[in-house]
């Protein structure tokens, strides 16, 4: 479920991730300094066009910030963008790469 303290617990995360204070960004997206911080402390939530801005401030998408699964969305997909120009060969060996990482 999907709640203040997910919303919260998420923007900390990249935010900490981007190395950025929750006054920096609030300022960055025009926004007054506690903003990010009450998200934070569930205090608030972000509206839609707020979800917006954190998004796009993150570098990430609305999907991204809410699919927890994906520990460094940018990266991710960085990579995604990077494998949609490879030919077949590369490709078989990227995912032949990952096979031998992701096996213990």
């Amino acid at each position: 479920m999907m709640n203040e303290e997910y919303v919260g617990n998420r923007l900390m995360q990249l935010r900490m991730k981007k190395g950025v204070s929750a006054r920096d960004m609030s300022l960055s997206i025009g926004q007054n300094e506690n903003y990010i911080n009450n998200i934070e402390n569930y205090k608030t939530s972000p509206s839609l066009q707020g979800l917006f801005y954190i998004s796009e401030y993150l570098e990430i998408t609305p999907e991204q910030f809410f699919s927890s699964e994906q520990q460094n969305p940018k990266q991710v997909q960085s990579i995604i963008d990077i494998i949609k120009t490879m030919n077949d060969d590369d490709l078989a060996l990227i995912l032949a790469l990952i096979e031998r990482i992701k096996t213990p």
